[in-house]
């Protein structure tokens, strides 16, 4: 979890190797609807996140139950997203991919996504409530150094 441009995808990607886990990118199950705002540059909202919450949570679940581990790459920014997509899954762990705004927008600076611009990070950064109860990354890392830390602290 956490703010675009972080590393969910690519750290994402190389745990779920690294585990022997199934990638979901939650970016992958946001309704064209939603797409379209980001595209557009206009943040989305708790009533634009509710069913893409819900149905991420639900292929969360659909893998437990087949007892399939999965990893997913979600900004999971509030801690009611985070409880959405933990519902019915005691065991669900997060792992915050944590770094500075500059740090951060100077990788965004450096990509392109298919619909989120840059310019939405601050609204990312306004609305992150860092969790609580999660592994915490610093990014300013390799991918293969985040992947090792995630992967020891969710060992532990």
């Amino acid at each position: 979890m956490g703010v675009s441009g972080c590393g969910k995808s690519s750290v994402g990607e190389a745990l779920a190797r690294r585990l022997g886990a199934r990638f979901v990118d939650a970016d992958h199950h946001h309704p064209p609807a939603n797409v379209e705002k980001m595209r557009l540059g206009i943040p989305l909202d708790d009533a634009d996140r509710a069913p893409w919450l819900a149905r991420l949570n639900a292929v969360l679940r659909h893998a437990v139950a087949r007892g399939e581990p999965v990893v997913l790459a979600c900004s999971a920014l509030r801690q009611r997203y985070r409880d959405t997509l933990s519902d019915r899954l005691p065991d669900l762990r997060f792992v915050h991919l944590s770094g500075s705004y500059a740090l951060i927008a100077g990788r965004l600076a450096q990509r392109r996504h298919e619909y989120m611009p840059p310019t939405l990070l601050r609204s990312q950064f306004e609305a992150l409530e860092p969790p609580v109860d999660a592994v915490v990354i610093d990014i300013d890392a390799p991918v293969e150094a985040l992947v090792e830390a995630a992967a020891r602290a969710l060992r532990a």
